[in-house]
């Protein structure tokens, strides 16, 4: 049994996994969500790879350089011990530009001996759908795709090109490099050059993790998960991608297999708030900037997810040449999800341009053009809020009334009616706050069960659903209230086994979910702790750190029996909610609302 033991290491511009062994398992270039160069994670026979060995039996050893996604991998052996750097290159240059190219910098130092490495490089671009052929020169080592789309690649060294294409021996007696690049380079690199470019990325990160500005009672932990969530933030749109990777699976030779290589706007507005409050403004402006451009004005559509460039279209489809993560399949590429209708979606945005004039009043150019992207939402509310969907989970051949979606139809409301009397128009204020309070009125009539008195999963229903629990985070309820409170209990007795979450239990498109979603877990034990059952909630959460991989990485699922790491890695979402839920149980001041509450119904009424 494997499990997910991989390093993510990325600029911004695209990402690559580092397994523990320092193979390139996966890499897709020249951006995120372009073909894949290595595929090994989804095909170990042909989905290419790139590994550097000792040539000789020996100790390898994993770790992240400090405050940064700079990986270490050192090799121990009877011939010598090296450390490999691996790193993809990041920093602001003199004139005021981020370089962050498509590129993976390899960076090989010497520590004792003379260590016999062997280098087995396999790149298969555009997802390995047709043989490769090479070429060796002077300069470089050239793969290009033989039939089909046309891909290539570059690698640079200053070791013997022709031993690394065939992979021999090689016994260095100096530090040296590798080079691999979506580009022909125009200078010829070399080791000063490589080093340089490490030293100037190191300095980068570490500045950039200093200036989280918050403590907490793990801050490792925290600190790893910004990292993970700036790594997967697109420097060009200033998109913040799921994950980095498609199609593992959620439980093994099951086909559960999505490709998250996309920006959901379900996850902006807990984003933007998440990472103003570690003090990383920038990246959270940028992520506003990115969700305003695509929020669409009066009747055009608004999409669940975006590619990183919003003009490429986003259609789903199979590989069937690829065997799938232990022959999981199908793989795909794409996601059908962006036809669903999921009217979370209105909550979402609201709340995110509802933050962006807290934080980032001053600098939001155009006014108007907000207020009509508010007036437009609410219209989509108004005339939607009753209607069936897909909810949260993207249910793909049934629609219901599900109570999650409405209660972030509640949360859309509320904000427009905040938004309203932030531009003085109290007359639009009060409309909303009238909607905004037919929508409560109608959740806690229909959306609640008639024993318990909990939220369910939908109208009618006698089920639980994780996404709920959100309903205090979104201000839908507070902590202390009844209604809360029984629904965090009897969602943890529904939905919790041995301290891992179920998303919800009943069946789907796809028959029984078997797998816990880590995502699920971290809002109960937040939740639990919201509702004073804190030394329970500071209990599961020491627990489940200790079931990350060996770097202290999250994937989206976890097996229930083994703790394997299961699905898209490493999920942005799963981080953001650890840094959440590390704020709530270190007792972080939660980032406030300068304006008073709006009056209206009570849970009882």
């Amino acid at each position: 049994m494997e499990n997910l033991d991989y390093g993510i290491i990325g600029n911004c511009k695209t990402a690559a996994l580092v397994s523990k062994h320092g193979s390139i398992d996966w890499c897709c270039m020249p951006d995120f969500d372009s073909g894949s160069v290595f595929a090994h994670l989804l095909d170990r026979e042909n989905g290419g790879f790139f590994s550097v060995e000792t040539a000789d039996d020996g100790q390898v050893t994993q770790q992240y350089v400090n405050k940064t996604p700079i990986l270490r991998t050192r090799y121990q052996s009877e011939s010598g011990v090296f450390d490999l750097y691996d790193f993809m290159p990041r920093y602001k240059t003199d004139s005021g530009f981020y370089h962050c190219p498509p590129e993976i910098i390899r960076f090989i130092r010497v520590i004792s001996g003379r260590p016999a490495i062997r280098i087995r490089y396999r790149p298969r671009p555009a997802y390995a759908q047709s043989e490769t052929q090479r070429v060796i020169t002077s300069e470089f080592l050239k793969y290009w795709t033989k039939d089909g789309p046309y891909e290539s690649i570059y690698l640079y060294s200053d070791l013997p090109l022709e031993k690394i294409a065939d992979a021999e021996a090689i016994r260095p007696e100096k530090d040296c490099f590798l080079l691999l690049s979506y580009n022909q380079k125009i200078t010829h690199p070399h080791i000063d050059w490589a080093e340089l470019e490490f030293e100037r990325t190191k300095v980068y990160w570490m500045g950039w993790t200093s200036k989280t500005t918050l403590l907490t009672k793990y801050p490792k932990e925290v600190e790893l998960s910004s990292i993970v969530l700036k790594t997967l933030a697109h420097q060009k749109s200033g998109a913040i991608l799921a994950a980095a990777t498609t199609s593992l699976p959620e439980t093994i030779g099951e086909q559960r297999n999505w490709d998250y290589r996309f920006c959901w706007i379900r996850d902006a507005s807990m984003t933007i708030s998440i990472l103003s409050r570690l003090g990383h403004y920038n990246v959270a402006k940028r992520f506003l900037d990115f969700i305003l451009n695509i929020v669409p004005y009066k009747d055009e559509t608004i999409q669940i997810l975006y590619r990183i460039n919003p003009r490429r279209p986003l259609e789903e489809c199979q590989l069937p040449w690829l065997s799938g993560y232990e022959d999981s399949r199908p793989v795909r590429v794409g996601n059908a999800a962006i036809k669903q209708k999921q009217n979370d979606v209105y909550g979402v945005l609201m709340d995110a341009i509802y933050q962006s004039l807290l934080l980032f009043s001053s600098s939001i150019d155009n006014k108007e053009d907000l207020w009509t992207v508010v007036r437009t939402l609410t219209r989509h509310v108004h005339n939607n809020w009753r209607k069936l969907d897909s909810g949260i989970w993207e249910y793909r051949t049934e629609r219901k009334h599900f109570t999650f979606s409405k209660i972030l139809c509640w949360v859309a409301m509320d904000r427009a009616a905040k938004i309203a009397l932030f531009f003085r128009k109290q007359p639009d204020a009060m409309s909303y706050t009238r909607l905004r309070d037919q929508i409560k009125k109608d959740i806690l009539k229909k959306g609640r069960h008639p024993d318990s008195g909990a939220l369910t999963q939908y109208y009618g229903g006698g089920s639980m659903d994780a996404a709920n629990l959100l309903a205090e985070h979104y201000g839908f309820l507070r902590a202390d209230e009844p209604v809360y409170v029984s629904t965090v209990e009897e969602t943890y007795r529904q939905l919790c086994v041995d301290g891992l979450m179920y998303r919800y239990r009943e069946p789907d498109d796809f028959g029984t979910p078997k797998s816990s979603f880590t995502v699920c877990t971290f809002w109960m034990i937040r939740s639990l702790y919201r509702i004073g059952k804190k030394e329970q909630a500071v209990a599961m959460f020491e627990e489940l750190l200790k079931h990350s991989n060996h770097l202290g990485l999250f994937s989206e699922d976890m097996d229930f029996a083994t703790r394997r790491l299961l699905g898209n890695f490493p999920q942005g979402y799963s981080h953001l909610a650890l840094i959440d839920t590390a704020l709530t149980l270190s007792d972080t001041p939660l980032w406030t609302d300068p304006s008073e509450d709006l009056p209206g119904l009570s849970p009882e009424e």
